[in-house]
Parts: structure tokens; sequence; C-alpha cells
């Protein structure tokens, strides 16, 4: 009989010449065929392994070593310490897009009874975090494909957060009757030629949530568009971008008229955000890094 740690250690050799984190990969397949915690394979790592545990756990580290996301092998992944259900049908949130989620938080006070809208909200990930944070306030999340909807709605349930609502749509077309004090969105950035779409989990991720036309920036630059025209007096505006787009993002959040336009990094160092202020009217125009 195989025992815990003598199977992670043999998923680790194999998944060690293609994937970082090797002996992490292997614990989350194993958590998964036991529906046990990582700390419980620690604990009991003389534990054998039934003949069809085994044999399932050799299958998933094949699928990972074939380069199939974990995310999507187990069906789960964390975000903003939510267990979130995940498919193909979206992408998997990551964990540098709660700097998205933090910074929406520091516009929405804690007991504020604010409108909120995630556009492109995939597995809901953005808009779930958002309603565990801040109860009292409505977030009204909006993605074109009906699938993901089906995936976020099911997170929905799952963590009782009753204060989203999602609605199928492209992009603000849905939500022409509300106003809002925070528009927030992770959209698709990816030039349809960069080398990173074919690295890592992206060649697995659905193309329509990466990729977008006019060197990555033509979604961001509608959602720029249109929602000056859905965001209350002084509302706020957070925009995801890739790791070379904050000058561009900035320069079109200027460009409609936006102000108080602030570009963040996130742990790593990236630029990853850029916020952005409207107010109908108003002359002020200008923009800075974050310290």
């Amino acid at each position: 009989m195989t025992s815990i740690r003598n199977a992670l250690n043999l998923a680790a050799t194999t998944l060690a010449a293609h994937h970082d984190n090797a002996m992490f990969e292997g614990e989350v397949l194993l958590a998964h065929v036991l529906e046990k915690t990582r700390t419980y394979l620690h604990t009991w790592p003389e534990r054998a392994l039934s003949e069809i545990e085994l044999t399932t756990f050799n299958q998933l580290v094949k699928r990972r070593d074939n380069g199939e996301p974990s995310a999507y092998i187990t069906g789960e992944q964390e975000f903003w310490s939510l267990s979130l259900t995940v498919t193909p049908d979206t992408l998997i949130p990551r964990p540098e897009t709660e700097l998205l989620v933090e910074l929406a938080l520091e516009h929405i006070p804690a007991d504020a009874h604010d409108k909120i809208a995630d556009l492109g909200t995939g597995s809901g990930a953005i808009a779930l975090a958002l309603a565990s944070e801040r109860p009292h306030s409505q977030i009204i999340a909006v993605d074109f494909s009906a699938a993901a909807l089906t995936v976020a709605e099911r997170n929905r349930k799952k963590h009782s957060l009753n204060n989203v609502t999602f609605m199928q749509g492209d992009w603000l077309a849905p939500l022409s009757e509300f106003t809002f004090q925070v528009i927030i969105s992770n959209p698709p950035y990816i030039r349809e030629d960069d080398a990173h779409l074919q690295q890592g989990d992206l060649p697995f991720e659905p193309r329509n949530a990466l990729i977008a036309a006019n060197n990555g920036l033509d979604d961001i630059q509608r959602i720029a568009t249109d929602s000056r025209a859905r965001l209350a007096y002084g509302g706020w505006l957070l925009i995801e971008h890739g790791y070379d787009q904050a000058a561009d993002v900035s320069e079109i959040f200027e460009h409609h008229g936006y102000h108080n336009i602030t570009a963040h990094r996130d742990l790593s160092g990236q630029p990853r955000v850029v916020c952005a202020q409207y107010n109908p009217g108003t002359k002020q125009d200008n923009h800075h890094d974050s310290p």
C-alpha cells in the first residue's frame, strides 16, 4: 500500500519538471481526492491510500502535468477567503485581483448603502468579495456569458450573499436604469499576439475573457466611456489592467474627463489597477502613481 507521504513525493517528482511548487500542487490534488484539508495530509502522512484513491490521484497528477490548471481539475479556487466554484467557462480568480477589491473597499464606507457594479464578473469572485465585506450595499454583477453566470450564481448561493444580483449583457448595456457609487472591472486586456497566452494556465482559460482588440485596450476604452453616464456624482471607476498598460489606461481616463487618476501596484510590484473619479462638469484633471 502507498502512504500519503510516498504518494506526494512521487507526484512532486513528476510535477517538478513543468511546475513550480510541485509539492504544493500535489497536496492540493490529494486533499481534493480525499476530501480533506492539506493539514490532514501533514497530520497523517503514514495513512495508506486505497487503490481507488491512489488511481484517482495519479490520474489528476497526470492532468496537471499536462498543463490543466489545478483549479479546473478540482473545480475550486480560493479568493478573498471564499472558496469558489470555477469551471473552464470562467477565469481562475488570481491573488493579484484582490488588490481591486481592497481599493474598491476604500471607496465604500462600511455602513454605506451604495450601489456597486462589477463588470465581467466571471465566477463572481469580485462581486462576492465586496458583498461579504459590505453587507448593506447592493452589488450588480454583469457578464456576457450565460455559462459563467451559472457558476457565479452557484457561488452566491454557496455563501448566502443575498446582496448580489447577476445580470447577463454586454458591459454596461443592462444597467441603464441604475446609478452607481463604484464601478469595478477586471476586463479582457491581453493583446491577441501576447506570448503569455501560451504560458501557465492561460491556454486553458476562456479566450473571450482574456483577449481585447486595440492592443488589449478596447474593452477598457468602452468601459471608461460608458461608465460616465452610470456613475453618481463623485463616483469611482476601478479597472484592472496588464503590467504594461498603466500609462495607457490613465490616458484613456484623462481623455474622458476623469480626475484623481491613481495607478496602483500589486504585491509583486507590477502596475495592476487604475482608479479614477468622475464628476460631470469638473475641469480638474490630474493623475499620479500611488506611493
